[in-house]
């Protein structure tokens, strides 16, 4: 008896993680960060782009920060479990845009994570001031 309860375990085990490793990883949907700021991507189309809203909770402003639009694709929509993706937003309250690349992830408990890098760059006066305008 002892040695079917091992064997039992130890299927159950190897085929929680492969379910969650076969699950595709979908942009659709409200997404939240660490830091309070969250996203929402409308349907994916049949090219992969796809459009929502960003709203952030960190700003060097003192404005009110307002719910801005983003615009963004996915490579290869449906031929890939952890796509790759890439979004511009288009911040309502500065003279600034930001874009975002990245990568979608399932982890072995079915948990979707976005990972992104981005640079933000803000309007300037004069070509001169170029150096300080990207982030």
């Amino acid at each position: 008896m002892g040695t079917l309860r091992c064997c039992l375990l130890l299927a159950l085990a190897l085929l929680e993680p492969s379910d969650a490793a076969s699950r595709e990883c979908d942009l659709q949907g409200l997404w939240r960060n660490e830091l309070g700021s969250n996203m929402t991507v409308l349907a994916l189309n049949s090219a992969g782009t796809f459009s929502g809203s960003y709203h952030t909770a960190v700003a060097a402003t003192n404005k009110q920060l307002l719910v801005s639009p983003l615009q963004g694709a996915q490579q290869h929509p449906g031929a890939k479990r952890q796509p790759t993706f890439g979004f511009t937003v288009q911040w309502q309250f500065s003279d600034s845009t930001t874009a975002f690349v990245g990568q979608c992830f399932v982890d072995r408990h079915g948990k979707e994570i976005l990972e992104t890098t981005w640079l933000l760059r803000e309007e300037v006066p004069s070509h001169k001031d170029t150096w300080k305008a990207t982030r």
